[in-house]
């Protein structure tokens, strides 16, 4: 089970890795505004609470 938790963790890495990548950044680099926020910046810290919440979710999570 460690390994499989050590699986996850690095799969959780490379997602953020990817998520703040420039391609993927440049997709959100719009005149868009998102509940009175610019879009960018609203992207980034929706990234970044997903990336929070996972890891949490992860961490938190008993295995047997």
């Amino acid at each position: 089970m460690k390994r499989r938790r050590q699986a996850q963790l690095i799969a959780l890495f490379c997602l953020g890795w990817l998520l703040f990548s420039f391609p993927l950044l440049s997709l959100w680099d719009r005149d868009l505004v998102v509940f009175g926020l610019p879009l960018f910046p609203a992207g980034l810290f929706a990234c970044w609470a997903l990336l929070i919440v996972l890891l949490a979710w992860l961490m938190e999570r008993r295995e047997y």
